[in-house]
């Protein structure tokens, strides 16, 4: 097993889940909720808390796949952070190089329809919002084999330091940028040579590289990167390690409950194997089975696996020449 360090925001996730008040309407050519109006009492059918974030939920993954695990992101001294702190005891996650910081802990309040898995995400980034006080040279005193990065609120500079401090301690990096560092493209571009994974959703990959369909973006952003992975959704998802190219559809057709982490269940439960897994495919495998558990529960973590499962076959082709769709 590896030792992995998750760098990311933590965030408290309220639940707010109703089958009748949250149901959708179309009111001038958008789409709302038809049961909230200003004023108005609306009893909810369910409540449920949880801890989430992509640094949080990327470390429980790791951890329950049997990897020596450190989170690193902000917490605040306060309920949310509290419950946080609560979940890497239980997860056996290394906490002593979280951040304590004054304020308040990253906020989310999801509105859920239970009847189609519609939400609606109200966001409080709380002490999230910044990676300033985030200590690159703590990974000299942690030696990890991996780090997983995700959002640091788009601070470039931050992100800079931990690829830099990454090459010295001679760690691989596996990169899940949010929009705030996607909005620095060129930046991010000119990051990837010293990126071991890269792991973005297809939007996400057409604002790095020009391209309309999947495989020509990977075959451009993996110019870049070595390893590359795009997430499409219930479409599936496209992957290169430069060795082998594969298109993958969902692992299982299943009712979504919850959307919310699957993308970071996918990227972690692919580094939970490929850590340590030689084989691409059967990484991409769990990968894949990985945010499908994730979605069929309310809560980003209540479906991520711990590596042990026997998988069932599911849809996936090789792509024999990925060269031949780029023109970069």
């Amino acid at each position: 097993m590896s030792r992995i360090v998750s760098i990311g925001p933590a965030v408290e996730d309220i639940y707010l889940i109703d089958r009748d008040d949250l149901s959708e309407v179309n009111w001038n050519g958008q789409s709302i909720f038809s049961g909230l109006s200003f004023g108005a009492t609306v009893d909810i059918d369910k409540v449920e808390y949880h801890v989430g974030g992509g640094g949080v939920n990327a470390a429980v993954a790791f951890a329950r796949f049997g990897h020596e695990t450190i989170f690193m992101g902000n917490l605040a001294r306060d309920i949310g952070g509290e419950a946080i702190l609560r979940c890497f005891d239980e997860e056996n996650i290394d906490s002593s190089y979280a951040e304590i910081v004054a304020g308040i802990t990253a906020t989310r309040v999801l509105l859920i329809d239970a009847k189609t898995g519609e939400r609606t995400e109200l966001k409080f980034e709380g002490v999230a919002k910044t990676a300033k006080n985030l200590n690159a040279k703590d990974l000299d005193d942690i030696e990890p084999d991996w780090i997983y990065l995700g959002s640091l609120g788009g601070d470039m500079h931050k992100v800079l330091e931990i690829v830099e401090r990454a090459q010295k301690v001679d760690a691989r990096l596996m990169w899940n940028p949010g929009a705030a560092e996607l909005k620095h493209a060129k930046k991010v571009i000119g990051l990837l040579n010293d990126v071991d994974a890269l792991l973005v959703n297809k939007a996400e990959a057409a604002q790095l590289v020009p391209g309309v369909i999947l495989t020509e973006l990977l075959a451009r952003l993996s110019n870049y990167c070595k390893t590359v992975i795009i997430t499409d959704g219930i479409m599936g998802a496209i992957a290169t390690d430069h060795i082998e190219t594969y298109r993958l559809g969902v692992y299982e057709q299943s009712r979504i409950k919850d959307v919310n982490g699957t993308g970071d269940a996918f990227g972690a439960g692919f580094l939970a194997k490929y850590a340590d897994e030689e084989n691409f495919a059967e990484v991409l495998k769990y990968a894949s089975a990985n945010a499908v558990k994730v979605a069929q529960k309310f809560g980003a973590q209540g479906g991520i696996m711990n590596g042990s499962e026997k998988l069932h076959q599911m849809p996936m082709v090789k792509i024999a020449n990925l060269s031949e769709w780029s023109t970069s």
